[in-house]
C-alpha cells in the first residue's frame, strides 16, 4: 500500500508568489529517490492572515519515505530551509497517511 505525506503551510498573503517560487526553484531530489511516486504543491482556501498549502508527496509504503527522511538527498532538498524572509505564519505541520483502499 502506498503512503501519502504531506506538510501544511500557512504562507503569508502576500507572500503566496515567493513560496511557489521557492518550490518551483528548488532541487528536490526527489526523482533519485528509490520508492518515490510522484510530488505536488497544493494552494487551499485563504484566510485572513494566510493563504494554506500543502506538499503532497506520494511514496510506495511508509518505509522508503521514512528512509528518505534518514537520506544525504533530504539533506540537501532542505538545506537552507527557513533562510530569507519570513514566508509562513509558522513551521508547517506534518501528516502522514497509509493507504487503506485505493481506486
Amino acid at each position: 500500500m502506498t503512503y501519502i505525506a504531506m506538510n501544511r503551510f500557512q504562507v503569508l498573503p502576500d507572500q503566496t508568489e515567493a513560496f511557489e517560487q521557492v518550490w518551483a526553484s528548488r532541487d528536490s531530489q526527489l526523482a533519485q529517490v528509490p520508492g518515490f511516486v510522484s510530488f505536488r504543491l497544493l494552494r487551499g482556501p485563504a484566510a485572513d492572515d494566510h493563504v494554506l498549502y500543502a506538499s503532497h508527496t506520494v511514496w510506495e509504503n511508509e518505509q522508503v519515505f521514512t528512509d528518505w527522511t534518514k537520506s544525504e538527498a533530504f539533506r540537501k532538498a532542505h538545506a537552507g530551509a527557513g533562510q530569507g524572509p519570513r514566508l509562513t505564519t509558522g513551521h508547517p505541520r506534518f501528516e502522514g497517511f497509509a493507504t487503506v483502499l485505493e481506486a
